[in-house]
């Protein structure tokens, strides 16, 4: 157990600020996990019993230094359900029977994950998914616990009847109720952004037991926590013959629920041992999962859950081992034990309210709104899997969530990335036509690179791919297949029967660029023929000098072969629009406003006459050595941004005119060593820059003028020449 080796090793580097943080953690449970035992059908104790035991196990078995567990919402809610659809009343005999039952087939399911090694599972469940799942069931619990805060009684169901509950329950309305919990509300949300570091939610219970010896809300109307009796839980075997439900009712809602445990907390717990270089071992920490419900089960209590915002609430507080864990157990031990009586004194509403910000914090508005503006298909996801929650309830969410994750995956095993690849005029290798405007076909040539598995379902988008790239006069076709680690038997009788359509037209196919392994299975499932007739090469360039096409290659447009042999490796030429695509201008314009700050930071240090950015050899930015195409353009945004600066007084026209030299002798630099190079890369880089002209002429004509001023005639002394016309 990784906790004790570190204990008898030292290797817990702030003790003290882990026992802290622990005792924050406890505090910071009491109305929640009260909360939460509500919702699952328990007394409000036993959310104070499952938050010691079942979180003391979990700190001695995970692998996870840092991550949190304790009554959580979905499968306090996933059991709330499944007592509300089985007419079981909440907090009755039958219910202090099941939910430990419940918690023990968890803990089993967990066994099964364990030896199945289902850690890896956790992989295809994406974030989406998981995502729309975790919001839906936050919402429903939401939903669920509105009426409690202006004093009516909770709902169960779905979505409509959710909604149908809360207006009914509005004649039972209490001003007070309402105020006291919408206060609640929003003191806690604003505390998480502004006061991040106070525990808010333990201060308003606090807050809540003074607003009641004080001024006796109850006497108004405003429900409170019922009276919680003080000492340690009785230690229970659950027994299945109590148990008047449907076993297989039970067994699958106990799988439902180990499912969701484990895929919502190795997901989060993943997320923290990323953000510090921890190593986590998923299938241990099953065993952990197991442990910890197991003890829930023995003390009569619900499923546990690791608890992101609990998590958030120990990172933020400094904790960096399981030590916080031990704190949180014994400090809720001691309350348990101690102070219990003191609970009757908590206002329902003020209580709800803390459950309400704790939920309001896993709906995941951030991820939508991300979603909705990089993935329009990934966000319809997120919101498939958050509708089947609300809608079809918790059990069936999971169905469809995980069918929407293998969905997703198969979509895109189907419909993997490819490109048609070509050269680019004074540099080497090959390049995606459409990511790359100075990139050109091969005469004659198609060159085509399938970037996944190559099996059944993608063989079809492959063969059509290709065919509609061929033209009349092509004579090669060569698929780069870099990123093809397998395929299957149908792949490779298409590909037969494709190299042979292919022959018949007089065009020659090739594979090329795999990996050895691949030539291994293609033998083995009956394709040796396409190693005999040479289909299968190992590199592009020897598929092209096989089909007869040799270097220096003639490519489409070019008057003459580009001679490699005179090309500098280190020139990388148009690299941002082959890096950034679309957003290649916009991202050279923020490294030329980068550096222009830095120009005039300098200056303002005293340091006018040393401007590091053009004193060195070529343009060197945050992105590093700017290849030639990108410099000549980045120096056209610099210049055009310096003499802003001086319009907006920043910097005088002294300096202005000094940094505008500076600027246009790199770019004659630039054009000289590009000359040398390659003269027909610089015929592309003079078109390159017409284009760029034609763009700034329409964008801003004003600086089109003063640009093609400057080109026409030098500058002449410093002072001589005025720029004062440059629009802003």
């Amino acid at each position: 157990m990784r906790l004790i080796t570190q204990i008898k090793q030292k290797q817990i580097k702030h003790p003290g600020r882990d026992v802290l943080a622990g005792i924050i953690i406890a505090l910071v449970s009491i109305p929640i996990s009260v909360g939460y035992a509500q919702i699952a059908g328990l007394p409000a104790v036993y959310g104070l019993y499952s938050s010691f035991l079942p979180i003391l196990v979990y700190a001695f078995l995970t692998t996870s230094p840092q991550f949190v567990v304790g009554v959580d919402a979905m499968p306090a809610v996933m059991v709330g359900t499944l007592l509300a659809t089985e007419g079981i009343a909440s907090e009755s005999t039958e219910a202090l029977n099941l939910v430990p039952v419940i918690s023990l087939l968890v803990a089993g399911w967990f066994i099964v994950f364990y030896l199945m090694k289902a850690g890896r599972i956790v992989k295809y469940i994406s974030t989406p998914v998981m995502g729309g799942f975790i919001s839906g069931v936050g919402i429903t619990i939401i939903l669920m616990q509105i009426p409690k805060m202006f004093g009516g009684k909770a709902g169960t169901g779905e979505l409509p009847v959710l909604l149908m509950n809360i207006w009914k329950e509005l004649p039972q309305f209490n001003g007070l109720s309402f105020f006291l919990g919408i206060t609640t509300f929003a003191i806690v949300i604003a505390s998480k952004k502004y006061i991040p570091k106070v525990p808010m939610t333990a201060v308003m219970m606090m807050v809540g037991a003074l607003v009641q010896l004080i001024f006796h809300v109850d006497r108004y109307g405003v429900l409170l926590l019922p009276e919680v009796e003080k000492g340690l839980p009785k230690f229970l075997l659950p027994n299945l013959g109590l148990i008047t439900t449907d076993l297989t009712v039970i067994l699958l809602e106990s799988l439902s629920i180990a499912a969701v445990i484990m895929a919502q907390t190795l997901l989060a717990t993943g997320s923290y041992a990323s953000k510090y270089g921890d190593n986590v071992e998923n299938n241990k920490e099953i065993l952990a999962y197991c442990g910890m419900n197991l003890a829930s089960a023995f003390i009569g209590g619900c499923p546990i859950n690791g608890s992101v915002s609990r998590s958030k609430i120990a990172d933020n507080s400094g904790a960096r081992s399981q030590l916080m864990s031990i704190s949180a157990g014994l400090t809720m031990l001691m309350i348990v034990c101690l102070f219990t009586p003191l609970l009757k004194l908590l206002p329902i509403p003020i209580l709800t309210a803390i459950v309400m910000t704790a939920l309001f914090g896993i709906v995941d508005v951030g991820l939508l709104k991300r979603l909705w503006k990089e993935n329009r298909g990934e966000c319809l996801i997120f919101l498939a899997s958050m509708m089947a929650v609300l809608f079809l309830g918790t059990v069936n969410g999971v169905i469809v969530g995980c069918v929407l994750s293998f969905w997703e995956v198969s979509v895109r095993a189907v419909n993997p990335p490819v490109s048609f690849l070509g050269r680019i005029p004074g540099h080497g290798n090959f390049h995606s036509l459409e990511r790359n405007s100075h990139a050109r076909p091969i005469k004659n040539t198609v060159i085509y690179r399938f970037s996944g598995n190559l099996f059944f379902a993608n063989i079809d988008k492959f063969e059509q791919d290709i065919e509609k790239a061929i033209k009349e006069e092509t004579k090669q076709v060569v698929v780069d297949a870099r990123g093809i680690g397998s395929i299957d038997i149908t792949a490779i009788d298409r590909l037969l029967s494709f190299s042979h359509k292919l022959k018949a037209k007089g065009i020659k196919f090739y594979f090329t660029e795999h990996a050895s392994s691949l030539n291994d299975s293609i033998r083995q499932m009956g394709g040796e023929k396409l190693l005999d007739e040479g289909v299968i090469r190992i590199t592009i360039s020897i598929a092209l000098r096989d089909a007869g096409v040799m270097k220096p290659y003639e490519l489409e447009g070019a008057e003459e072969p580009f001679l490699e042999e005179y090309v500098e490796s280190e020139e990388k030429l148009a690299e941002f629009e082959w890096a950034f695509g679309a957003a290649a201008e916009e991202k050279l314009r923020m490294l030329a406003e980068q550096t222009a700050k830095g120009i005039v930071d300098e200056m303002t240090a005293g340091h006018g006459e040393h401007i590091p950015v053009l004193e060195e050899h070529g343009a060197t930015t945050t992105w590093g050595m700017l290849g030639l195409f990108d410099e000549y353009e980045f120096w056209d945004f610099l210049e055009a941004r310096i003499t802003r600066l001086r319009d907006d007084g920043m910097i005088s026209e002294k300096e202005t005119v000094r940094i505008i030299e500076r600027i246009d002798r790199r770019k004659k630099e630039g054009i000289k060593r590009l000359d040398e190079l390659n003269p027909l890369a610089l015929d592309i880089l003079h078109k390159h820059m017409d284009k760029v002209m034609r763009h700034i002429e329409k964008d801003n004509p004003v600086l089109y003028k003063y640009m093609k001023k400057c080109e026409e005639e030098p500058l002449a002394e410093e002072g001589k020449k005025s720029k004062r016309g440059l629009a802003k």
